[in-house]
């Protein structure tokens, strides 16, 4: 590399870091002054290239600028690599709700916007069945983890103008937090037969559609201890050996150490002592499981059907469900009430809650949590997991601190 292409990738790296804290900005940002100074700071960096500069440059209304504003929050590499839009244009059985099938009718051509927090390959496998069952209806999805699903929604409520009929999302109570804004829309011909009690809103705005509980990955061929308790990730034969996802992106981590967090056996000094014994932290669960199955990490906190997916891939992992219990959550699905397709956003929830999406999710390694569906191959019973509980509603009070704290601990 010459001198002069050396400086030209310097100035690009420096921009482009600038230009992530600016839209990091902007995103915690809905009052009209700090869109303007920070957006416009930003658009100086970029020289007002591109069109949402432009846009924004232009505005003279608080609507036009919070859309522009928006736009910039998310790059145009980052949108072609993190949005993915998928578009099957697939005919829907007008007689479905006829023939006795439980589904609700949606118009032709019908398009749905989901916003969700479930992996894209899984989601690919989900649309080919929803669309198997409901042709014509054009599906848009964007992915990512649940607080950055979160973080864009809340954007786009602030500008006026969510884009979502349907969320996909991790836990109850990032869902319970948007009912109490006023977002979610009640369903209440949804079919909640199948549901135990207490794994659906009782005034029917979302519905859970799996178990997921957090636990431990190992790696067998490390020659590490099997983990039988949370407190082993604090030996001495653990010491820079464990890895774990940030609440800072996944929605399962956010209940993880939140709930950890409020029990008294542990609290924040586990934390403190996890870090002191040098465990680190990354963006999602993904990244523990190919950490752990690669042998970086010999230890990993995550959800568990990454843990067995990769076992049956032929890596060397195995998966603890400590003694003192694990954390669940049961990935809701919820109308939003500014849902521009409503017939086909509860089409999707039907789907989500009939025994064909149930029988899916147990092939993609999820606990069923509809009544009478087996677990996979492997999995313990259910009901014999012993779970570590917290308030929901403490869940809500402290999710910020939560991150805020993590934070200082693992340099998020």
């Amino acid at each position: 590399m010459t001198a002069d292409e050396f400086h030209q990738e310097h100035v690009r790296t420096r921009d482009e870091l600038d230009a992530q804290r600016y839209r990091a900005a902007l995103r915690a940002s809905g009052n009209y002054l700090d869109l303007n100074i920070i957006g416009k700071k930003y658009c100086r960096k970029m020289k007002f290239g591109n069109p949402s500069c432009r846009a924004l440059q232009a505005a003279v209304t608080v609507r036009a600028l919070s859309k522009a504003a928006r736009r910039l929050c998310v790059p145009v590499e980052e949108r072609r690599n993190e949005m993915r839009f998928m578009r099957n244009r697939l005919m829907i059985a007008a007689m479905t709700a006829a023939m006795g099938l439980g589904i609700a009718n949606a118009k032709a051509d019908e398009k749905l916007v989901l916003y969700t927090s479930q992996p894209s390959e899984q989601m690919d496998e989900v649309l080919k069945l929803f669309n198997k069952l409901h042709p014509e209806i054009e599906v848009e999805m964007f992915r990512s983890g649940t607080t950055e699903v979160l973080n864009k929604l809340q954007a786009e409520v602030a500008a006026g103008d969510p884009q979502p009929d349907v969320l996909l999302i991790a836990d109850s109570v990032a869902m319970t937090e948007l009912k109490t804004q006023g977002l979610l829309q009640p369903y209440e011909q949804a079919d909640v037969s199948q549901l135990p009690e207490g794994q659906y809103d009782p005034e029917k705005t979302f519905f859970g559609t799996k178990l997921i509980t957090t636990g431990i990955i190992y790696n067998t061929a490390s020659g590490v201890p099997e983990p039988v308790s949370w407190k082993d990730l604090l030996k001495p034969e653990a010491k820079n050996q464990v890895i774990m996802p940030s609440p800072l992106y996944s929605g399962a981590a956010v209940i993880h150490v939140g709930t950890m967090a409020l029990q008294p056996e542990f609290g924040w000094d586990y934390f403190d002592a996890l870090a002191k014994n040098g465990a680190i932290a990354v963006k999602g669960n993904g990244a523990v499981r190919d950490a752990v199955a690669r042998g970086e990490k010999a230890y990993g906190v995550i959800i568990e059907y990454m843990a067995y997916g990769q076992k049956d891939k032929g890596s060397p992992v195995e998966f603890a469900f400590p003694s003192e219990g694990v954390t669940v959550i049961n990935q809701p699905v919820a109308i939003l009430k500014t849902a521009k397709n409503p017939a086909a956003a509860k089409a999707f929830v039907d789907f989500q809650l009939s025994p064909e999406a149930a029988e899916q999710s147990v092939g993609q390694k999820y606990f069923p949590i509809l009544k009478g569906v087996q677990p996979p191959t492997g999995y313990p019973d259910a009901a014999s997991l012993k779970i570590m509980e917290a308030p929901s509603d403490r869940l809500i009070e402290t999710a910020e601190e939560t991150k805020r704290r993590f934070s200082e601990l693992y340099g998020q």
